[in-house]
């Protein structure tokens, strides 16, 4: 039988974690749509675009970073600092992939 009962912890999120998780849906939302638009324009890509991957590249690497250093902490909840790690390292594979792409272009 399970004990019924609450857990008291004094454990919280850190909050490079929250970071982390935000500057990750940015930079995922922000490459996404760069893709969208630049598929619906069959391929264009402009500068402005370019600049958009570029700030998308670095919320990543810094959201990365954030997470990684929010996953270092101890006695705190660990859910943000993976989720910012797994949006943040997909931004990061969508933008190589935009780069490959326009290379072999």
């Amino acid at each position: 039988m399970r004990k019924k009962g609450y857990i008291f912890t004094d454990k919280t999120y850190s909050k490079k974690s929250i970071m982390s998780a935000i500057l990750g849906l940015i930079s995922l939302v922000s490459m996404c749509l760069v893709i969208y638009f630049s598929y619906r324009e069959a391929g264009a890509f402009s500068i402005s675009r370019g600049g958009v991957c570029l700030l998308s590249m670095l919320y990543a690497l810094i959201g990365l970073g954030l997470a990684i250093a929010a996953r270092m902490e101890k006695d705190r909840f660990y859910l943000f600092a993976y989720l910012g790690m797994v949006m943040n390292v997909i931004s990061l594979l969508l933008v190589s992939t935009v780069l490959y792409a326009g290379a072999m272009l």
